[in-house]
């Protein structure tokens, strides 16, 4: 018996997939979705080192370039390692150890500035320029993983040019401040450095001159 004209037709217009079709574009969706929840979960698990990581070279920009712009105001370094410097410096206060400087017209005041880190702190302590200690010794610089801080220019490395231990610290007209911060993303550290010449160094200033 022979199957009607119009039924063959129909048979002839149907479409669909096969069931090898079907197979295969679910798995390429298992793959597509398997790839994408592990980024994401990859994406989540890696978020807090990031985080902790910006937050440290944040921490750490801010608190080197509070350190650089009063070395920027220095007049004339006194004492120098790695770990610690002493210079005077023109300051905005009423006087060494005081309040902050609102007079706009004011002169700013010489002060002896002492930095010193140990124990991954670094500590500010300002004094007369004779030295008698005065204000609260404050935190400058915290969480640092090498108390190998300053370098200075000229130095007494084979190109005094470059940055390194001071020959005589008297004539120092650069000091480098270079700040390790631990890196979450692994055993290293993250180095921040910066550094600045001395303004009387720049404009010729004695360093007995008054503002």
């Amino acid at each position: 018996m022979k199957t009607p004209l119009r039924s063959r037709s129909i048979a002839r217009n149907q479409s669909g997939m096969t069931l090898i079709e079907m197979l295969v574009a679910s798995l390429m969706s298992v793959i597509i979705v398997g790839a994408s929840c592990s980024m994401l979960i990859s994406a989540i698990r890696d978020q807090p080192a990031l985080s902790k990581k910006a937050q440290n070279v944040t921490t750490a920009r801010y608190q080197l370039e509070r350190m650089v712009r009063e070395i920027r105001n220095g007049v004339q370094v006194e004492s120098a390692s790695p770990s610690t410097v002493t210079f005077v410096a023109r300051v905005r206060r009423v006087a060494c150890g005081g309040a902050v400087q609102t007079n706009p017209s004011a002169e700013p005041v010489q002060c002896r500035i002492t930095y010193n880190c140990s124990d991954k702190t670094c500590t500010r302590t300002e004094a007369t320029p004779e030295g008698i200690a005065v204000g609260a010794t404050t935190i400058a610089a915290s969480g640092i993983g090498s108390t190998e801080v300053f370098c200075f220019a000229p130095s007494s490395g084979e190109d005094p040019s470059q940055c390194g231990p001071a020959e005589n610290p008297e004539a120092a007209t650069y000091i480098g401040v270079s700040l390790e911060v631990p890196n979450p993303e692994g055993p290293g550290l993250l180095t921040i450095s910066d550094g600045a010449t001395l303004r009387s160094a720049t404009f010729g200033i004695p360093a007995d001159s008054s503002s």
